[in-house]
């Protein structure tokens, strides 16, 4: 039997793998004891702690990013304030970092330390941020921000290109330390009904901030993973045709992933495929209505590879909930372990 690492190797080549991978991108909690995932997401601290530090704080380009229990513990950009009402004005407003002086080694160097990563075990998925739709939405907010993308297109066109400039400084630096075997991409351009954005606006806006990363993974021979929550099925043609995607997370159910899976077959790695929601998120849910639903996903889009499972709950700050999300993902990991191997 070969090692998760490979295992995982051979869904990203195209071939059916000996078991359905997970696909994991965070550490395990230090001192747990748990295993390191399969794949693990690295980004460098200094563009990551305001999102990861379970407090918030203000981020490069000066958004203040708050923290909340009331959703899960993550943060967020702070809506009682913008840094910008207007598009227009954004060259007085956004000044990208200096980052002059920067030890490039050594903060890859110190990145990859504190992760505690094997690479003979785990893959490096090499990361930067959530997205830059998502950027110019904590500049200006969601009415402003979306408005501008058809109000003010060139103006867009040149703010997400100074953002662009700045991040791909830094991947030009950084990447060949990390040497990763994956390319992360970000975001979240859909709600749970549909785009924010028409394809046509996507394509000819966000994509080609897109393709100036994804040149580094195909210039390397890595693949791309892009994350996109939502029902964004009606851009996944572009980001894999015209960006070059490999894997897609985490795929909600929200889409036609049966088709899309018929539609790719293992030249696109679905990973997901499941939402805790409805009646499975009740106090209530058995263990068998878990058990059931993990596996009805596992059955539908793990044949024949393509596939990589991610599912689980999430507990609040409440000891009870806790509790009950221990059980249930016991149910989740049980059904896995049931399914896996096809």
């Amino acid at each position: 039997m070969v090692d998760q690492k490979t295992n995982f190797q051979m869904l990203l080549r195209g071939e059916q793998p000996e078991w359905i991978p997970k696909y994991g991108i965070l550490p395990p909690p230090k001192g747990s004891g748990l295993p390191q995932p399969a794949t693990l997401l690295l980004c460098p601290e200094f563009l990551s702690k305001h999102r990861t530090n379970w407090v918030g704080g203000i981020d490069p380009w000066g958004v203040n990013y708050v923290y909340s229990s009331e959703i899960n513990g993550a943060t967020m950009p702070d809506t009682r304030s913008f840094l910008l009402d207007d598009i227009t004005h954004w060259r007085d407003v956004i000044k990208a970092p200096d980052i002059s002086g920067y030890d490039w080694e050594a903060i890859a160097k110190k990145n990859m330390e504190d992760s505690g990563i094997d690479r003979s075990k785990t893959l490096l998925s090499f990361d930067l941020h959530f997205g830059y739709f998502q950027h110019l939405m904590s500049f200006l907010g969601f009415e402003n921000g979306l408005m501008a993308f058809y109000e003010e297109p060139e103006e867009v066109e040149a703010l997400l290109n100074y953002l662009g400039d700045w991040y791909i400084t830094i991947t030009e630096n950084l990447i060949d330390y990390y040497q990763p075997d994956m390319l992360s991409l970000k975001d979240d351009t859909a709600s749970l009904m549909a785009p924010f954005l028409s394809p046509v606006v996507f394509r000819n806006l966000l994509v080609p901030i897109y393709r100036r990363h994804a040149k580094f993974a195909h210039e390397r021979g890595i693949p791309i993973s892009f994350h996109n929550c939502g029902k964004s099925e009606q851009l996944i043609d572009i980001l894999v045709e015209d960006v070059g995607i490999r894997i897609w997370d985490p795929a909600q159910t929200c889409n036609d992933l049966v088709g899309i899976k018929q539609k790719y077959g293992n030249d696109l790695v679905i990973c997901g495929g499941w939402d805790a929601k409805g009646h499975l998120l009740s106090d209530d849910a058995s263990d068998e209505e878990i058990y059931e639903s993990i596996r009805d996903t596992m059955l539908a889009l793990g044949k024949g590879g393509g596939y990589a499972f991610l599912a689980g709950f999430m507990p609040s700050s409440d000891p009870k909930s806790k509790e009950i999300c221990k059980r249930k993902n016991a149910a989740v990991e049980r059904a896995y372990n049931d399914f896996k191997y096809y």
